[in-house]
């Protein structure tokens, strides 16, 4: 076996078209992937599972001619059941919790011919905008070791940005996409509800709020893991509307002239630190002289209300993974087997109401109809991804002792993402601006539910204008 010297000048696509090609084998990918992992996690904590020999033994046995044939890949350790191996949620109780299938969205990653050779750090039940838990410590930050890599696809993150695998599995249920990508300077597209399937083990994630997809560097291998991952599977509840043409060809496709609406201020009211409001000014420039119409927008919604209709929805969706493992193992879960967060949302749950949560679901479905209508007029909405720049590692660790200072901690980072998750609407962070520091800062562009299509040909008109892939963190010392 043989380092691939030259494998971060590819992303993923161009590493499968070496494969393809016989210009690289996909032992000797698997194989740079993992002197990787060996020589700069210890500096980034972002691996939860080393599955090296999983993934050797994946080649050995042949891979499916897929698009992706031989790409090194990681799941997250939170909605990434790989059977035969634990599925931890971050957490010190999951950790001996053996998966006896894969979901279906592992299936097709599978099919697609990435090769899964590990997991990636999350914090406990994917409760945070940091990824920092009792069962794998502090995931680092690439740019900046003493800041938080973001949550809850922190891991994935920091893998991607750290140049270990060129894209890396995630889930986002109220930001854990986007936030993860504006901290470490990469793309993350939080697809519409159900575009990819959440079986079989659930019908969705999070009372509808979560989805999963990847983290990458380049537009294209986000949309072309999308095209291998969505569709509707057997017993799903519903599904996404349809694509009108594979994701891939919307890359290179003029996205025409967009509507585009600025959010200066989140609906919660919430500070935006001088970064974050300057990433999104010059998006703005930018998009104006690529021309497109903008002009700035107040969003509807009343945050108090929306808060609260997320906490239940979380909450009681985390109480109920935690009754099943009670249920299984025939015990009651004690507060000291996890984080004082998660034990937190059980012990609001069990106060909580049918009433009241189907209250939760009629605000959430209310706030997509009002969005819906300002959807009529603007065919994005941009802002920040976050509203400060990645916060120093501690304050959002998931065994805090203050909860209070948590969710304030939580509610000043990321005001911005959960509108999305409460719509199921797409919406994607884009690497378009960088610190005088060298802090990466995201930018938050949504579309209307269903529209991948039309963030994807935006995403690439702002990438060619703007290249970031070759913007790497220094990872010597």
């Amino acid at each position: 076996m043989a380092v691939f010297e030259a494998y971060d000048e590819h992303d993923a696509i161009g590493l499968a078209d070496l494969v393809k090609r016989g210009e690289v084998s996909a032992a000797d990918l698997l194989e740079t992937a993992i002197e990787r992992v060996e020589q700069r996690n210890p500096i980034i904590n972002a691996m939860s599972q080393n599955l090296f020999d999983h993934g050797r033994e994946a080649i050995r046995n042949g891979l499916p001619e897929g698009p992706f044939r031989g790409v090194p890949f990681l799941l997250k350790d939170a909605a990434g059941d790989l059977a035969g191996y634990p599925t931890t949620n971050g957490a010190r109780l999951l950790k001996h919790d053996v998966a006896k299938a894969d979901l279906t969205i592992i299936e097709r990653y599978k099919a697609a011919g990435l090769v899964i050779f590990g997991k990636t750090t999350t914090p406990e039940f994917s409760l945070a905008a940091s990824t920092e838990t009792s069962l794998t410590g502090a995931t680092r930050n690439p740019w900046d070791r003493g800041r938080v890599a973001g949550g809850s696809s922190g891991g994935a993150a920091a893998v991607v940005a750290a140049g270990i695998v060129p894209a890396a599995h995630g889930s986002d249920g109220g930001g854990s996409i986007r936030i993860p990508a504006s901290c470490c300077g990469l793309f993350g597209m939080k697809p519409t509800r159900a575009r990819n399937p959440s079986g079989p083990k659930i019908g969705e994630g999070w009372g509808s709020l979560s989805v999963a997809h990847v983290l990458t560097r380049s537009v294209r291998d986000s949309a072309a893991m999308l095209d291998v991952t969505q569709g509707m599977a057997p017993g799903d509840p519903y599904c996404a509307p349809a694509r009108n043409r594979p994701f891939l060809d919307e890359v290179t496709t003029p996205p025409g002239k967009l509507r585009i609406g600025y959010q200066t201020l989140p609906v919660s009211g919430a500070y935006v630190a001088e970064p974050c409001r300057q990433a999104a000014e010059e998006a703005v420039k930018l998009l104006t002289s690529l021309g497109h119409e903008v002009e700035q927008v107040s969003l509807p919604g009343d945050w108090q209300v929306l808060q609260q209709s997320l906490w239940v929805l979380v909450a009681t969706n985390i109480a109920r993974s935690i009754g099943v493992l009670a249920d299984k193992r025939g015990s009651p879960i004690l507060p000291s087997e996890v984080d004082r967060v998660t034990w937190n949302a059980i012990e609001s749950a069990y106060k909580m109401t049918a009433y009241e949560y189907a209250v939760a679901l009629h605000s959430i479905h209310h706030q997509s109809r009002l969005m819906a209508a300002v959807h009529e007029k603007f065919d994005i909405i941009l802002s920040p991804t976050v509203a400060t720049l990645p916060p120093k590692l501690g304050v959002h660790h998931t065994d805090t002792d203050d909860i209070g200072v948590y969710g304030a901690a939580l509610a000043a980072f990321s005001p911005f993402t959960q509108m999305f998750n409460i719509t199921g609407a797409p919406s994607m962070s884009v690497p378009l601006h960088w610190t005088e520091e060298g802090l990466p800062v995201g930018v938050m562009m949504s579309a209307p539910f269903g529209r991948e299509g039309m963030l994807f040909r935006l995403a690439g008109q702002l990438e060619a204008e703007r290249p970031w892939f070759h913007r790497r963190p220094d990872l010597q010392g």
